[in-house]
């Protein structure tokens, strides 16, 4: 067996790390500017991809995974990872996909054929229309179910081509906006109407199938998002009930098996102030969130998605053990508009402390760059109750060490930090309500070591040239030796 990765970053050394593991041969590829990516060394060979967009190209991709000898394909998450076109081509290929079927990914990975699977097998559903293909449709939908209206892209996800509406006059604006972005991200104009729910809190369950059953893993709290994008994740949910918590995890599993799901997925659901619940979508794939649900059931799902896939038996879940909270590191300023940062990692110390994990694709002297996805890194930290495992990520996060690009460390730690979250009270809508303030500044010894590392060489020490002032390689050519 020989597996292709078919990503970057972050979940690429995460599944190269698992397949390590499992003792597994395993290949990376790699666009032109990762070519020196930590991701390309974890793997026991590497083939290059070429542009920066390669790792979108369907035919570039499937002939490496020929070159190379590999059997299967992991796709990780974004990129093609819900793309039924790529797992239809990896099977008329000869090779073993990694996740759903392509008819499965189409049943429900697209938001109009998951809607009507769900409606049609009794699952709770957002008063809505899953067909809204003119402006004339999405008002008389919104005159039916009242504003505020959101219209959604069905053919993707993330946040892109969706747009929030709250009276009338706005619609015809939104509903052009919403399709442009939704044709621009997925080369899908269609949308579809939903009932805007709030508050609501966003719980999500992770299943495993194997095309005919299927398992629920407990589920997560997901609600701390910002445009939609989610910041912190925690699993369990404290904010549920267990009368909720049973009906989500039935309703998520009677899905699965409806769409003979093979693989490891999420079903998300909104839970109203009432505590009633409604399906909202399904992402085919593994979540970026996953290793809290890793931590509390004490499973690998990685292991899970390669071994169901060569056709391995389900886990028998167990109950939940201690709770975990993962917070995303991304490279933006929280704090002047969410700009994203982009530059070369000078310094790097992640945190070495019990029950914390820290899942990268970084090291130091990376490059962080405009093209990707802004995540650098996801710090989890895991405990006997949530209050431990809230302290355990908030210390985590003040030792950590990052210098050389601005991330939203400061931020994480400010919502960590909040009353509303050592209560438990996150809804969808929270972090947009709450006010934040620029944080006090760094510690002297953190900003002297950025001035440090922010100054040319020829200012620092008088030198001249181009060069790597702490290269061990550079330090030699200079005949200086090493100190």
């Amino acid at each position: 067996m020989k597996i292709l990765v078919a990503n970057r970053g972050e979940i690429a050394c995460r599944v190269l790390a698992t397949l390590r593991d499992m003792g597994i041969a395993s290949v990376a590829v790699h666009s032109d500017v990762d070519a020196g990516a930590p991701h390309v060394f974890m793997a026991d060979e590497a083939i290059a991809l070429g542009a920066t967009h390669a790792y979108l190209d369907i035919p570039r991709v499937i002939e490496a995974a020929r070159s190379s000898g590999a059997t299967a394909v992991h796709p990780g998450y974004g990129f093609l990872s819900e793309n039924a076109a790529f797992a239809r081509a990896c099977r008329d290929s000869g090779l073993v996909f990694i996740g759903p079927s392509p008819e499965a990914m189409e049943a429900l990975g697209d938001k109009r054929e998951a809607r009507r699977l769900a409606e049609e097998i009794g699952v709770a559903i957002i008063p809505g229309e899953r067909t809204c293909d003119s402006v004339d449709e999405a008002r008389a939908a919104a005159a039916r179910i009242g504003y505020p209206i959101l219209l959604k892209a069905a053919g993707g996800g993330g946040g892109k081509g969706m747009r929030l509406v709250s009276a009338g006059a706005d619609l015809e604006q939104s509903f052009g906006a919403a399709r442009r972005e939704a044709g621009s991200a997925f080369a899908d104009e269609r949308l579809i109407v939903e009932k805007y729910i709030a508050p609501a809190r966003h719980i999500e369950v992770q299943i495993l199938g194997n095309g005919t059953d299927a398992v629920g893993l407990g589920e997560r709290e997901c609600s701390l998002q910002r445009r939609y994008q989610k910041v912190i994740e925690e699993a369990p949910s404290s904010g549920i009930s267990a009368r909720t918590r049973a009906a989500l995890l039935r309703e998520a599993v009677k899905l699965a098996r409806a769409a003979r799901y093979a693989g490891a997925g999420t079903v998300e659901f909104l839970v109203d102030a009432a505590g009633a619940h409604y399906f909202l979508e399904v992402n085919t794939r593994l979540q970026v969130e996953h290793p809290v649900t890793e931590l509390i059931a004490g499973l690998d799902l990685v292991r899970s998605q390669v071994e169901i896939a060569h056709g391995g038996k389900l886990p028998s879940p167990q109950p939940p053990r201690g709770h975990a909270i993962e917070a995303r590191l991304n490279a933006e300023d929280p704090y002047h508009g969410f700009l994203p940062s982009t530059g070369r990692i000078l310094m790097l110390d992640w945190p070495g402390r019990p029950g914390v994990r820290v899942d990268s694709g970084l090291r130091e002297g990376s490059e962080v760059t405009p093209f990707y996805d802004s995540l650098l890194a996801k710090v989890i930290a895991w405990g006997g109750d949530r209050e431990q495992a809230r302290h355990r990520l908030i210390e985590a996060l003040r030792a950590m060490t990052l210098l050389g690009v601005t991330t939203n460390q400061p931020f994480l730690l400010q919502i960590l930090e909040r009353d509303f979250f050592v209560a438990g009270e996150t809804f969808t809508s929270t972090l947009e309500a709450e006010r934040w303030d620029e944080p006090p500044p760094p510690a002297a010894a953190v900003a002297a070591a950025r001035r440090i590392l922010a100054t040319p060489l020829s200012a620092a020490d008088g030198g001249s040239g181009p060069g790597d002032r702490y290269s061990p390689w550079d330090a030699g050519a200079g005949g200086g030796g090493g100190r």
